[in-house]
C-alpha cells in the first residue's frame, strides 16, 4: 500500500500522520483500531491475521 493510502488511512482515524515512518504510521492505525501493534515487528508469521489489511507488507 502507498504511503499516501495509509495516510489517509490514519486521518479517518483522527492521526495525524507528519513525518511518521510507515512503520509508525501503520502501527498507530493498529492501536487506534483495538489491534496489536506488529506491523514490522517480525512477527508477521506468528500473528494469526491473515486478513489483516497491511499483511501483503507486512515482515
Amino acid at each position: 500500500m502507498r504511503l499516501e493510502e495509509i495516510k489517509e488511512i490514519a486521518r479517518q482515524h483522527n492521526i495525524k500522520p507528519g513525518r511518521l515512518k510507515k512503520a509508525d504510521l501503520v502501527q498507530a492505525i493498529q492501536t487506534a483500531e483495538g489491534n496489536e501493534a506488529c506491523f514490522a515487528t517480525g512477527k508477521a508469521s506468528q500473528c494469526g491475521q491473515h486478513a489483516c489489511l497491511w499483511r501483503e507488507d507486512c515482515d
